[in-house]
């Protein structure tokens, strides 16, 4: 059995904190329409990222941008291997997708097979005008052929290291660090 133990800390909240700020300011500038742009936040850690983005461009533009949570477990390609039974907590998407400038969130991008699964996943849920990728964290290592436009930071990495994420909302703890596999 493999654990992890932590080799460096990547960003502390302050710098989560300056990212995010520097993602909203990029959305707003690559948005030619906010009234049909909408974010949907993968579920777990993709869902804290689109909800402080929202957050930050209600800030600066005075208007909400309609935000969303995606569930992604039934349509993992590895469903088999995650657990006997996934747990699914639903979809959380108040406001028709179709036709509305998407941007799909998620903490790392790594293989691309969590994306794949978000989007076969949105797809049933209506036709978007457009859909798009932030990322906080870009790993590299890709096995799909998707790339964010939108990323917080790129960290190259080796197949035995491993992002963690932690989010005050999800982990009682704000930071990213770098983590390797140990037997």
């Amino acid at each position: 059995m493999s654990s992890t133990r932590e080799k460096a800390q990547l960003m502390s909240a302050s710098e989560i904190d300056r990212t995010l700020v520097r993602l909203a300011h990029e959305v707003l500038e690559k948005t030619k329409d906010l009234d049909k742009l909408a974010f949907i936040g993968i579920k777990r850690r993709g869902i804290p990222l689109a909800r402080r983005l929202a957050k930050k461009i209600e800030t600066l533009e005075d208007r909400k941008i309609p935000t969303g949570v995606l569930d992604i477990s039934f349509y993992r390609d590895d469903l088999s291997t995650v657990d006997v039974k996934p747990v699914v907590n639903g979809t959380q998407i108040d406001f028709p997708v179709g036709g509305m400038d998407v941007i799909l969130m998620d903490d790392v991008l790594y293989t691309g097979r969590t994306i794949r699964a978000a989007l076969d996943a949105l797809f049933e849920l209506g036709r978007p005008a457009r859909v798009q990728l932030l990322v906080l964290i870009d790993r590299g290592h890709r096995e799909l052929p998707i790339e964010a436009r939108y990323i917080g930071r790129k960290v190259q990495t080796t197949s035995e290291e491993i992002i963690e994420v932690k989010f005050q909302e999800v982990d009682g703890i704000e930071k990213v660090l770098l983590c390797e596999r140990v037997n």
